[in-house]
C-alpha cells in the first residue's frame, strides 16, 4: 500500500466531517445555558505537539497544562424562556475554550483558554448582562485541574499560576549519572501493583514532573488584580469551602514513585486561608505502592475528602475501618466522618457502612444521602442520615444490585445554591426529593423522573419518555417540580433541548434547539432492538442496523460486522435484561461501526456478551465458553432474519472489545475476519488484574492463560486487523500487547495486519488518524467479508481443556 495517511471512501469521509452539537452548561438558576460549539477534529500537527509523560499524566510543556487537543470553538448562550440564541462579543480568536464555569450569582462566566500556537494559558470572563468578554489573567497552570473555581461571593476567583520565580525546566542529563535502582522489603502482604503507563522512570523525571506541577495559588478579582497565596507547592486540588473562608489543598510530597501513578503518591490534606495562610493538617498519607487484592480495596487513611456544601467549612471524608482489605472479616468496612472549622474538636462519625462508601449528597442538618457499595456482591445502599443530629438512627432509602436497571431508583436530582455549591433538590414545601433515572424495562430505556415523598418514601412519578421518541430528563426548572429541562430525540431527529410544562398532562414540550441532522445521507437507516437467547437460555439484545432503502425478501442476506463489548455479571437475570432504546437518534459515529452501513454492510451494534458468574463462582472461569455461546446466539438470530450471510460476518472492538476480538477468532470459525483495536492480547502482562477480574495471576493462572488469545495464536485461520495507538495511556493496552500477537500470528503463518497510529493514545483523536482507522477497516472488510466466498464454515471448536 501507499506510504502516508489513506483517505477512506468519500462516504465515509463525511461521517468524519459531520457537524456536532453543541456542549450545554445550565446556569445556577437554570434559566440560561451556555453553548460551547464542538469543533471538527484536530489534524496530526496539532496531537502531534510535544507532550511529556509523566507519573500518570499527560502535559503540554509549552502552555503548562494536561495534554488535550479539542477545544470549544464557540461560544454562545440560550435563554430558556424565550428560546433566544445570544451571541457574545469580544471573544478571542481562536476561542480554544477548555473548560468553562458560572459564577455561583450567575453575572459571570469563567472559561480557560488554552492555545498551543500562541503559548496562552488564560482565564476570561464573560459578563451575562452585556454579553462582553475579557480577558481576566493569564499563566494559569493547569496540568491538573480546571486552575481556578469561583469564589462564593461571585467576586473573586481561587487560581492555580505557573510560578514566575522558578525559571526554566530542568535539563535532561547529558550522561546517565547512575542506574535508577527499586527494592522492595520481604512482606507477608499480597498487594495488588497494577499495570499503569506513563509511569516516572528516574530522578530528572521526577524533577521535570515536579516543575511543571508545581503552582502558585492566588485570588483574582474581577479586574484582574492578583493576590498571591502562600508559597508555590505540589497542589492537585484546592477547592474553596462554602463560606469562603477557607480552602481545602492536598499537594504531593515525596517519596515518588516508578511503579504508580501521581494519584497514589504521597500527599497532605490541608486547611488554609484563603491568603495561604496554614490552618489546619487533615492527615499526611504515605504513598500507596500497591492495594490489597480485590476490587472493594482501598487504601487506609483519609480518602474522597471534599466540603459539606451545606455548611459554612466543614470537610467529609471515609476511612476504611477493615485495613481496605476485602478478605478481611468486618462488620464496619468504612466509616464516615465530619470536623467542622475552626478545626479544634476531633472528627465525627456520621455514618458506619458494611461496605464501601460511594458518594454524599447535602440538603441540610436534617437530611443528607450516602451511597455505600460493595463490588465483589454488587450490592448497593442509599441512607438517609440527619447530619447535625447523632442521635438519630440512619434510615434505608434504597437497597438493591447494581446490575439490576429495571428496579434502580435513578438518582436525586440537584441544584446549586447561593454559594454556588450543589444540594438536594427538594420540593417547595422541602417535604419531597426528585429522582431521574434511566427506566430500563423490558421495551427499553424509558427515563423518568420521580417525587420522593420523604415521609412516607411514596413515589409520584412526574415524568416518563414515551414512545416513539428517547426523551432523557436535564434539570427541574423550578422548585414545585412543573417544568422541566429534557434532551428530546428520536431515530431519525436527533437530540434537542425541550422544555416541558408537567402541570399540564396533555402539553406538548417546546424545542429551544433545532440541531440539524448531522448525516442527512443516512437519515433511512433502519434500526430494531432485537431480542434472542443463548443456548443456556439467558436472554440477549442488540441493535440491528440495515442500510437505507435496504429489503431482505429483495435483496438477501449482506455482509455484516457486529462490534461488542463483554461484560461480567453476578446474576443471570441482570444479564438478561434489555439495555438502550429502540427510539434513541441513529447517530452515525465515526468512532463505532455504523459507518460502514454507508458501505453496503449490516452492523450488529452492542450485542449482549456478558460473562455470568452466579454466587461463588467466577464469571471468567468460563469466559471462553460464554463468549462463544454470546456469539454463536447472536450470528444464529441474524442469519434466521435473513438480514446476514452467515459466510460474511466481521467481528470486532476497542479496547475489552479488541480482546474479545482475538479470543473468538482464536476458539471458532464463526467470523471471516476480525478488527481489534487497542486490545490487550496476553494477560500475564497484567498480572494484578484486569477489566473487572479480582484475583491475580497466581491465584487464577489457569484463568489468565486461557483468557490469553496470544497463548492460542496458532489456531487465528482468520484474518485479523490490529489497529493501536503508539502512546496507548490505558492501563493494560501497551501498544506492545498489538505488537506481540502481530509477530506471533506472523510466525506462525497467519494472516494479520498491524496499524501503528502515531501519537495517538488509547482513543485516537487526529483526523487523518480516523480517517486511516475508517480506511483500513473498510478494506479489510472489503477483501475478507463483503467479497468472501460463499463456503461453509467448519464447525465451531470447543474451548480448550485450559480454558474449561
Amino acid at each position: 500500500m501507499a506510504d502516508g495517511y489513506q483517505l477512506p471512501p468519500k462516504p465515509l469521509q463525511a461521517i468524519v466531517d459531520a457537524p456536532r452539537p453543541p456542549t450545554m452548561f445550565l446556569s445556577p438558576r437554570r434559566d440560561t445555558v451556555a453553548m460551547v460549539q464542538t469543533p471538527s477534529l484536530p489534524g496530526i500537527a496539532v496531537v502531534a505537539q510535544p507532550e511529556l509523560k509523566l507519573a500518570g499524566l499527560r502535559i503540554h510543556p509549552r502552555v503548562h497544562a494536561q495534554s488535550r487537543f479539542s477545544f470549544g470553538a464557540g461560544l454562545s448562550l440560550l435563554d430558556v424562556d424565550s428560546g433566544k440564541r445570544l451571541e457574545i462579543e469580544g471573544l478571542p480568536s481562536p476561542l480554544s475554550l477548555a473548560t468553562l464555569q458560572w459564577s455561583p450569582d450567575q453575572r459571570w462566566i469563567a472559561f480557560n483558554r488554552v492555545d498551543a500556537a500562541s503559548g496562552a494559558n488564560e482565564l476570561w470572563l464573560v459578563e451575562r448582562e452585556t454579553r462582553h468578554a475579557r480577558k481576566l489573567v493569564s499563566g494559569l497552570n493547569t496540568v491538573v485541574g480546571n486552575g481556578y473555581a469561583w469564589m462564593p461571593d461571585s467576586r473573586r476567583l481561587l487560581i492555580q499560576l505557573q510560578p514566575q520565580e522558578q525559571g526554566e525546566p530542568p535539563a535532561g542529563d547529558a550522561a546517565p549519572t547512575g542506574p535508577a535502582a527499586q527494592e522492595t522489603q520481604a512482606s507477608q502482604t499480597v498487594r495488588q501493583i497494577r499495570t499503569y503507563q506513563d509511569l516516572l522512570r528516574n530522578e530528572n523525571d521526577a524533577r521535570v514532573f515536579e516543575y511543571y506541577l508545581r503552582s502558585q495559588l492566588a485570588t483574582v478579582d474581577l479586574t484582574g488584580q492578583v493576590a498571591k497565596a502562600g508559597l508555590p507547592a505540589l497542589y492537585t486540588e484546592a477547592a474553596p469551602s462554602p463560606d469562603g473562608r477557607h480552602v481545602l489543598a492536598i499537594k504531593l510530597e515525596r517519596p515518588f514513585s516508578y511503579q504508580v501513578p501521581a494519584s497514589m503518591f504521597a500527599h497532605r490534606i490541608e486547611v488554609l486561608s484563603p491568603d495561604g495562610k496554614f490552618e489546619h493538617e487533615i492527615a499526611r498519607v504515605p504513598l500507596i505502592d500497591g492495594l490489597p487484592t480485590g476490587n472493594d480495596a482501598v487504601p487506609v487513611g483519609v480518602r474522597d475528602i471534599d466540603w459539606r456544601s451545606d455548611a459554612p467549612a466543614t470537610l467529609v471524608w471515609a476511612e476504611a475501618q477493615d485495613g481496605g482489605d476485602p478478605s478481611r472479616a468486618a462488620d464496619v468496612r468504612d466509616a464516615v466522618l465530619m470536623q467542622a472549622a475552626p478545626f479544634e474538636n476531633p472528627p465525627q462519625t456520621i455514618a458506619r457502612l458494611s461496605s464501601r462508601f460511594e458518594r454524599a449528597r447535602w440538603s441540610d442538618g436534617d437530611l443528607a444521602l450516602v451511597d455505600e457499595f460493595w463490588w465483589k456482591t454488587r450490592k448497593t445502599k442509599q441512607w438517609r442520615i440527619a447530619p447535625d443530629h447523632g442521635d438519630r438512627e440512619p434510615e434505608l432509602v434504597f437497597e438493591g444490585s447494581s446490575e439490576d436497571r429495571y428496579n434502580a431508583p435513578g438518582d436525586p436530582l440537584m441544584q446549586r445554591d447561593a454559594n454556588g455549591f450543589e444540594r438536594l433538590l427538594r420540593s417547595a414545601d422541602g417535604a419531597s426529593l426528585y429522582y431521574a433515572g434511566d427506566g430500563a424495562s423490558s421495551q427499553g430505556d424509558r427515563p423518568f423522573v420521580d417525587r420522593l415523598n420523604l415521609a412516607d418514601k411514596q413515589k409520584t412519578r412526574l415524568f416518563h419518555s414515551q414512545a416513539p421518541y428517547y426523551e432523557k430528563p436535564l434539570m427541574l426548572i423550578d422548585d414545585a417540580g412543573t417544568r422541566l429541562l429534557t434532551m428530546r430525540e428520536s431515530p431519525t431527529e436527533p437530540a434537542n433541548l425541550n422544555l416541558r410544562d408537567l402541570s399540564q398532562a396533555d402539553a406538548k414540550p417546546r424545542a429551544l434547539t433545532q440541531f440539524p441532522h448531522p448525516t442527512p445521507q443516512l437519515r433511512d437507516i433502519k434500526k430494531e432492538q432485537i431480542r434472542y437467547k443463548r443456548s443456556d437460555g439467558v436472554e440477549l439484545t442488540a441493535n440491528l442496523y440495515l442500510p437505507p432503502n435496504y429489503d431482505a425478501k429483495r435483496d438477501g442476506p449482506l455482509p455484516m460486522l457486529m462490534y461488542a463489548y463483554p461484560a461480567e455479571f453476578k446474576s443471570a437475570d441482570a444479564a438478561s435484561q434489555v439495555t438502550g432504546s429502540p427510539y434513541r437518534f441513529n447517530a452515525v459515529s465515526y468512532w463505532g461501526p455504523l459507518p460502514y452501513l454507508a458501505m453496503g454492510y449490516a452492523v450488529l451494534d452492542n450485542p449482549s456478551m456478558p460473562i455470568v458468574g452466579e454466587g461463588d463462582r467466577e464469571p471468567n472461569d468460563t469466559y471462553i465458553q460464554q463468549l462463544t455461546a454470546d456469539a454463536q446466539a447472536a450470528i444464529d438470530e441474524v442469519v434466521r432474519r435473513g438480514v446476514a450471510d452467515r459466510n460474511r460476518i466481521a467481528i470486532g472492538g476497542h479496547s475489552y472489545g479488541a480482546f474479545m476480538t482475538a479470543n473468538l477468532l482464536a476458539h471458532t470459525r464463526l467470523f471471516k475476519a476480525g478488527i481489534a483495536r487497542s486490545g490487550a492480547y496476553n494477560r500475564t502482562l497484567t498480572p494484578f488484574g484486569f477489566q473487572s477480574e479480582e484475583r491475580n495471576y497466581w491465584q487464577a493462572q489457569t484463568t489468565y492463560e486461557a483468557m490469553s488469545p496470544f497463548n492460542f495464536a496458532n489456531q487465528i485461520k482468520d484474518p485479523l486487523l490490529l489497529i493501536h495507538g503508539e502512546q496507548d495511556n490505558n492501563s493494560g493496552t501497551f501498544p506492545i500487547q498489538s505488537e506481540r500477537l502481530f509477530a506471533a500470528i506472523k510466525g506462525l503463518g497467519g494472516k494479520a495486519r498491524l496499524v501503528m497510529l502515531p501519537n495517538e493514545a488509547h482513543a485516537y483523536r487526529a483526523r487523518e488518524s480516523i480517517m486511516q482507522l475508517l480506511a483500513e477497516t473498510n478494506r479489510w472488510l472489503d477483501l475478507y467479508v463483503k467479497n468472501a466466498k460463499p463456503e461453509a464454515p467448519a464447525p465451531a471448536r470447543s474451548a480448550s481443556p485450559a480454558a474449561k
